[in-house]
């Protein structure tokens, strides 16, 4: 028994603030209410998305190349406002433009029934791209507002598992409905009636009226994207741009140089149990704001999936690396968002996610685009090494330069 006054004063007062520390709730009804909204958001899009070229050609007799312009005008329109999204989230009531944006997300669906030619189908493709940028910005954004300060980088990483999810389940439950039914009116409408549901999820939350910020410029290029964050942003690009590579022609890679016909749809299973595992798996070090150490464990986990896609070709190494992949993306990008979030203002949160969101899509794109042109005139093995040499730079990039640079701009605040 202790007979120092000062020791045992200090221990209780340590005893208390471990009693403390577990008030703060991390699933309270408003971030749950936001984690659903978001899961009936990506199931009801993904549940249309692998059967959509089937579609188009079943229905207009579109070739590929026409497919391949119809269905990628959702991705232009969702680069294009996602950095005004931010900037609206930011400067207007959140509760309000969510609602908006939702709105106009479920209605979207609609427009899918009623398209009677192909050039209706692709304006309403790609106007559906304006709502599905802005609410994911919009949606995420209110998640961060309604989750504690000292939860926050856990449930910013819970919060993927939302969208990991409905992106697993959703394609797959597609493809079943229509194997069942033959109808492809039947999905249209359960989509509409999914998005709804989410619409109602995200109409629910209450959120506490934020606080004008004083002294706030009116415009400037921090509305848009967030210019304290420039490097990170340099370095998801690079991340993405992986992502842009492996995701579009790995099942054609799979078919052609593996004769694997039907395991595309097993690769991005067990890539999504991975992304759903090292989230779980990484919770407890993000809660104690570990974050460059989570971004760079996952990029060298994921690296090592790449290099083991590209190098090892087989089927052994098809699906290890899928899982590997998984594991790595699933720790490195919440870790970034909150790096990200960590950079900016309060007033910056919409523009936080916004300028992670724009970066990774312009990766993707930039992926796309370079995978085409390597796989047509190289070859696919030189596009997969392509994508393992951008995913181990991006690596170095964030151990010897983004690490110092975010803990230089971090706001502790």
């Amino acid at each position: 028994m202790s007979n120092n006054p000062i020791s045992d004063n200090r221990q209780s007062s340590t005893k208390r603030t471990k009693t403390a520390e577990p008030k703060e709730r991390l699933w309270n009804s408003e971030y749950c209410k936001a984690m659903c909204g978001n899961f009936m958001m990506f199931f009801s899009f993904y549940l249309l998305t692998p059967l959509l070229p089937i579609y188009l050609n079943e229905q207009f007799r579109a070739d590929k190349d026409m497919i391949g312009l119809v269905l990628s005008g959702y991705v232009v329109a969702a680069l294009v406002v996602r950095p005004f999204s931010g900037f609206i989230v930011d400067c207007f009531d959140r509760k309000k433009v969510l609602m908006l944006c939702f709105f106009f997300f479920f209605i979207c669906f609609a427009g899918y029934i009623g398209a009677g030619t192909l050039l209706m189908f692709a304006i309403v493709r790609t106007v559906h791209g304006l709502p599905f940028g802005a609410t994911t910005v919009a949606n995420s954004t209110v998640a961060i507002d309604v989750l504690p300060s000292s939860r926050r980088n856990e449930g910013i990483g819970f919060y993927g598992l939302s969208n990991n999810i409905a992106m697993a389940i959703a394609p797959s439950a597609g493809i079943w409905i229509y194997s069942a039914t033959g109808n492809f009116a039947v999905l249209f409408w359960l989509a509409l009636a999914v998005a709804f549901v989410g619409f109602l999820c995200a109409y629910s939350i209450k959120l506490h009226k934020r606080k004008p910020v004083e002294g706030k410029p009116r415009i400037g290029m921090d509305h848009f994207f967030l210019t304290r964050a420039w490097l990170m942003a340099v370095n998801i690009l690079l991340f993405g741009l992986c992502w842009g590579v492996m995701s579009n022609y790995v099942a054609i890679y799979g078919k052609e140089k593996l004769g694997i016909t039907d395991g595309t749809g097993m690769f991005f299973a067990v890539l999504s149990i991975g992304l759903a595992a090292s989230r779980l798996y990484g919770a407890k070090s993000l809660r104690a704001g570990k974050l460059t150490e989570n971004a760079l464990q996952g990029a060298a986990v994921s690296s090592v999936g790449f290099s083991l896609f590209a190098l090892m070709p087989g089927l052994w190494a098809y699906y290890l690396s899928a899982a590997l992949i998984g594991l790595g993306n699933g720790r490195m990008f919440p870790a970034f968002l909150n790096m990200f979030i960590a950079v900016a203002r309060k007033d910056q949160r919409g523009t936080a996610n916004s300028s992670i969101l724009t970066s990774w899509d312009l990766g993707m794109g930039l992926g796309i685009l370079a995978g085409g042109l390597i796989t047509e005139y190289i070859g696919y093995s030189a596009a997969f090494r392509f994508t393992a040499a951008s995913q181990i730079s991006g690596t170095l990039m964030l151990l010897f330069f983004t690490r110092k640079f975010f803990i230089e701009r971090r706001i502790t605040t």
